[in-house]
C-alpha cells in the first residue's frame, strides 16, 4: 500500500510558525515519525510540500498515474477556499483523508469551513501531528 502525503500552503514553516498552534517539530521531524509509523505498518509513504496550489494539484494527479492508493492531506490555508484543490481530490478519485494539526472548529470562524473535506473519506483535526498518523491507519482501514 502507497500513501501520499500532502502539506499545503506555509506547512513547511513548522516548528516556526504558531509554536502554541502547530507545535515545535519542523516538517522535516514530522515526516520522519510519519515514516517511522508507516514502516511499523507496513506502509510505504511519499512526501510532498507546497505553497503553490497548481505545483499540490500536478502531484495529486501523478499520484493518479503512478497508482497511489491514498492520500492524507493537510491543505493549510487552502482548506478553506481552493476550489482548485477540491477539485483535483474529486478527479483523481484516490481517498483521500484531510488532516489539520489544530481544531479547525475551534478557531477563526473563517477556518471553520472546508470546501475541500465533502470530496474525502474524512476530516481529522486538533490533535497535532499524530493526526497524520490516524489519517494513515483510516485509509489502511478504507482500504482493506
Amino acid at each position: 500500500m502507497k500513501i501520499a502525503v500532502i502539506n499545503g500552503v506555509n506547512l513547511n514553516f513548522t516548528g516556526i510558525r504558531e509554536k502554541g498552534i502547530y507545535g515545535s517539530k519542523n516538517l522535516d521531524e514530522i515526516n520522519a515519525d510519519i515514516k517511522a509509523f508507516a514502516d511499523k505498518e507496513g506502509v510505504e509513504v511519499v512526501f510532498f510540500q507546497s505553497n503553490i496550489e497548481g505545483e499540490i494539484v500536478d502531484f495529486m494527479q501523478k499520484c493518479y498515474y503512478e497508482k497511489v492508493d491514498g492520500m492524507v492531506i493537510n491543505p493549510g490555508a487552502f482548506t478553506h477556499y481552493s476550489y482548485a484543490l477540491r477539485d483535483a481530490i474529486a478527479s483523481v478519485s484516490i481517498p483521500t483523508v484531510e488532516v489539520h494539526m489544530s481544531n479547525i472548529h475551534k478557531r477563526e470562524e473563517f477556518r471553520h469551513t472546508s470546501v475541500t473535506v465533502p470530496v474525502c473519506v474524512g476530516q481529522i483535526c486538533g490533535l497535532g501531528d499524530y493526526g497524520y498518523k490516524l489519517g494513515i491507519l483510516a485509509l489502511k482501514n478504507y482500504l482493506s
